[in-house]
Order: C-alpha cells, then sequence, then structure tokens
C-alpha cells in the first residue's frame, strides 16, 4: 500500500509500508524547492529515505482516537490495530492542519 503525502495541497512525498516498514521519501520536486519546508521537525528534508519499523510519531498523530477511531473502523472495515490503512483510508480529508494523504491506487 502506499500513498501520496500533501502538504498544502502539493505533493511533498510518498507514504508506504513493505514488509513490515515505513518508508517516507520527499519527492525530487520537492526537494529541488529551495523555498519548501520539512513536514515535520522530525522528518527534515533530505534525499534518503525515512525508514522505520513503526508508523512515524508525525503520521500516526494525524489518526482519530477513542469514539472517532471505534467508529472509522466500524466503518471502513479496518482492523482498529491497523494505524497505516486507517491513515490512508482516512486521512484524504479530515485532517486538522496542511497535511493530507491519498492513496495511491
Amino acid at each position: 500500500m502506499k500513498a501520496e503525502v500533501y502538504y498544502n495541497k502539493q505533493v511533498v512525498g510518498y507514504l508506504s509500508k513493505e514488509n513490515d516498514k515505513y518508508i517516507f521519501q520527499y519527492s525530487s520536486e520537492y526537494l529541488s524547492n529551495s523555498s519548501s519546508i520539512g513536514i515535520s521537525l522530525t522528518l527534515p528534508k533530505r534525499d534518503e529515505a525515512y525508514i522505520s519499523t513503526s508508523l512515524f510519531p508525525f503520521f500516526f498523530g494525524l489518526l482519530s482516537e477513542g469514539t472517532n477511531k471505534e467508529i472509522q473502523c466500524k466503518l471502513l472495515k479496518i482492523d482498529e490495530n491497523d494505524d497505516f490503512t486507517r491513515l490512508i483510508k482516512t486521512a484524504e480529508n479530515d485532517t486538522i492542519g496542511a497535511i493530507t494523504i491519498k492513496e495511491i491506487r
């Protein structure tokens, strides 16, 4: 599963999950723009991909909690422990702030 990450409706990079590893990579177009900024203090702009065995805290922070999480999981038939799928399926429209996530199909 792979998704585009947007900052103020501009593609900044790509987020994926492969073999139990999470990967975030800035797009070359975004990196080449000298006025663009990193999307997070923990994910500053760089050429190399970020790789983690858990969902990056920055992206985890975009997820709903509590009752909203339960409702999303029930309606979308997502395992409550599958944070990556929940992020991909819910962070395209209903996010706080400038970051949105859109699944690549």
